[in-house]
C-alpha cells in the first residue's frame, strides 16, 4: 500500500475559504502582504531596526522593523560560521554557512530565505542547524538582481528584484552550493533543504529538481499560482512526480496561502503516493516562525521546528 501524505490541523479555528488565483505579481504580493500581518500574541513589543553591514547580519530598517523582545540569538560557540563565496556561471554568489568546528562528513541543509535575503534571522536559522550537527548553507539568491536590503517598500522590492529572479537561476545556484558542500566537509548523501515564504516555494521545486534531496521543509511556501517564462512551474505542477518527502508548515490565518491550496497539494501528492506531510497552525498567519516580526507565534514556531528536526532525522538527513 502506498504511503499517503499526512495533514494535521492545530486548533479548531474555521478554515478560510479558497480565493481566486491572481497573476504572478499578485501571487508575490499576497505572499509579501502576509508577512506584514500582526500576531495576536505580538502585542506592543519594543522594536529596533538594524541596517545590514554584512551577509547574515542586520535587517532592512525601512521594510522590516524588528521585534527585539522575541528575537532568538544563537551563538557561534563551537561553530565555524560566516560568509563564503563561489562562482556560478561567471557570477560570484555569496552564502552564509555554519557548521560544527573541525567536523567533516556532516549532513547538509540548504537554507532558503524569504524575499528579504540572507539577513540576521536566516543566519540564525543556519546556526541552529549547525548546533544540531549540520553543515547549513544560506545562499544569496538575489545577488544578480540587487540588494533587497536597499529597497524602501515591498512593492519596489517585488518589482525590481523578486519578479526578476528566474527559478532556473535559483536551481543552478543551489546545485553549485550542494557541490561545494560535498567538497567542504558535507555528506551530500544526507541532503535536506529548508525554506521560508519565497524559500518555501523553492523547497518544493528544488526537491523535484534534485533527486539527491532526502527531505525538505517548506514553511508557508506558496503552492499554486500562474506560470510565466521565469516561473514555469508551481509546486502543484510537480506534485504528481515528486518523490522526495517534504514537510509543509502553514498558517490557517495566512492571507496569501488559503488552507484550501494546502489541501489541493495534499490530494495531488496523495495520488502520487508521496510521503510528504502537512501541519496547519490555525491560530497563526504567515511567517509565524519569523521571531523578528510581529507575525511570530512562539508556541507554533517551536512545535513546527521540533517537527522539522524529527522529519529530517526520519528521512535520513541527520
Amino acid at each position: 500500500m502506498l504511503a499517503l501524505p499526512r495533514i494535521t490541523i492545530t486548533s479548531t479555528t474555521t478554515r478560510p475559504s479558497a480565493t481566486k488565483m491572481e497573476n504572478p505579481m499578485n501571487d508575490l504580493r499576497n505572499d509579501f502582504n502576509s508577512l506584514l500581518g500582526q500576531s495576536n500574541l505580538s502585542g506592543n513589543a519594543d522594536r529596533r531596526t538594524f541596517l545590514k553591514t554584512a551577509l547574515g547580519t542586520g535587517f532592512a530598517a525601512a521594510v522590516l522593523p524588528v521585534c527585539a523582545q522575541t528575537m532568538i540569538k544563537t551563538d557561534t560557540q563551537g561553530l565555524t560560521a560566516g560568509e563564503v563565496s563561489i562562482e556560478v556561471n561567471g557570477q560570484r554568489v555569496p552564502a552564509y554557512r555554519a557548521h560544527p568546528e573541525g567536523k567533516t562528513g556532516l549532513p547538509v541543509i540548504i537554507v532558503v530565505s524569504e524575499i528579504f535575503g540572507v539577513h540576521e534571522h536566516i543566519a540564525d536559522i543556519a546556526r541552529r542547524f549547525a548546533k544540531l550537527g549540520y553543515l547549513a548553507i544560506a545562499p544569496d539568491f538575489f545577488v544578480r538582481q540587487g540588494n533587497p536590503m536597499a529597497y524602501t517598500s515591498i512593492a519596489e522590492l517585488q518589482k525590481e528584484i523578486i519578479s526578476k529572479v528566474p527559478d532556473a537561476q535559483v536551481m543552478g545556484d543551489i546545485d553549485a552550493y550542494v557541490k561545494w558542500a560535498g567538497e567542504n566537509g558535507g555528506d551530500i548523501k544526507r541532503l535536506g533543504i529548508n525554506g521560508f515564504c519565497w524559500g518555501g516555494r523553492i523547497v518544493w521545486l528544488y526537491s523535484a529538481h534534485n533527486p539527491q534531496v532526502k527531505a525538505g521543509a517548506a514553511w508557508y511556501g506558496r503552492l499554486v499560482g500562474d506560470k510565466t517564462a521565469l516561473f514555469p512551474q508551481q509546486p502543484i505542477d510537480i506534485a504528481p512526480t515528486l518523490k522526495t518527502p517534504v514537510i509543509g508548515l502553514y498558517g490557517g490565518k495566512d492571507q496569501g496561502i488559503p488552507v484550501s491550496t494546502v489541501e489541493q497539494m495534499k490530494e495531488a501528492l496523495q495520488k502520487a503516493g508521496n510521503k510528504s506531510e502537512f501541519h496547519v497552525y490555525m491560530n497563526s498567519g504567515h511567517a509565524f516562525n519569523a521571531d523578528y516580526r510581529p507575525s511570530y507565534v512562539e508556541a507554533d514556531a517551536k512545535d513546527a521546528w521540533s517537527k522539522v528536526v524529527a522529519f529530517f532525522k526520519q528521512h535520513g538527513v541527520a
